[in-house]
């Protein structure tokens, strides 16, 4: 069987150097490129890290993609031209980047994720369906706790679960954010969704989403212990997504999800 030619983006960072690990190990993909936004003398798997360029990525298949906003629209105007397929598992886009991710998946399959984890993929899916079957007597809020090193907040998945709530009301979920808060010991409950986000030691990611009448509390929640879960992910979804026509993909498609 070929083997899936593999460029990741974002090799530095933590998920960059787990899907090194795990892309060696998994006998169905070949590391044939590895790229970062700035210069790197050394290797890693015996590859030298490239900038981001049609050179770097001219003989690949896919691309997975753990970098930030910016750069992934670099990454994606690159494959879009070259017609590369790209996993994309940066978060924090604003609105005017998801438009134009949008935009460039008229011409590419881009599957994107706020997390690549079959347990969290599910949690977001029960969540939608407990918001769909609560009235609106019921409030909602999310709490996530990830390491230190963690810039944006609230993290990917937590606007993933956000976006599980406002669809289980048929509604957008920009209107529906409320605050934000960040290392609070507690946080309340609102009319719109408040997050409260905590960034400590080496947590991999924790995730809880929590209903409440007043009368009674509905709490659905997640716990990651291994990073391998996310880099497995994004290695199946990358397999998955060869064999798609140009779109806009999630994990809820790959896992055939209703």
């Amino acid at each position: 069987m070929k083997k899936i030619n593999l460029a990741i983006s974002g090799c530095m960072g933590r998920m960059g150097q787990q899907l090194i690990k795990s892309s060696k190990k998994n006998k169905k993909f070949k590391l044939v490129t590895l790229t970062e936004n700035r210069s790197v003398n050394k290797k890693f798997a015996g590859i030298k890290p490239e900038l981001n360029s049609e050179n770097a990525f001219k003989k690949i298949d896919v691309i997975i993609d753990f970098t930030v906003p910016d750069c992934t629209l670099e990454i994606l105007k690159i494959a879009s031209k070259l017609k590369k397929s790209v996993v994309i598992g940066t978060t924090g886009f604003n609105r005017t980047q998801e438009n134009r991710i949008k935009k460039y998946a008229r011409q590419i399959p881009i599957l994107k994720a706020g997390n690549m984890s079959l347990g969290v993929n599910l949690l977001m899916y029960l969540t939608e369906i407990a918001s769909k079957s609560l009235n609106d007597e019921y409030l909602s809020k999310i709490f996530e706790v990830h390491h230190k090193y963690k810039k944006d907040y609230p993290s990917g998945t937590a606007l993933m679960l956000g976006k599980g709530i406002a669809d289980g009301k048929n509604k957008n979920l920009y209107n529906l954010i409320g605050k934000k808060f960040l290392n609070k010991k507690s946080f309340p409950y609102g009319k719109k969704i408040n997050f409260n986000s905590i960034r400590k030691g080496e947590i991999i990611g924790e995730h809880e989403v929590k209903f409440s009448s007043g009368k009674e509390i509905i709490t659905l929640n997640h716990e990651a212990f291994d990073r391998t879960l996310y880099s497995d992910g994004a290695l199946t979804a990358s397999e998955w997504l060869m064999k798609k026509k140009p779109g806009l993909y999630s994990m809820r498609d790959l896992l055939n999800f209703s």
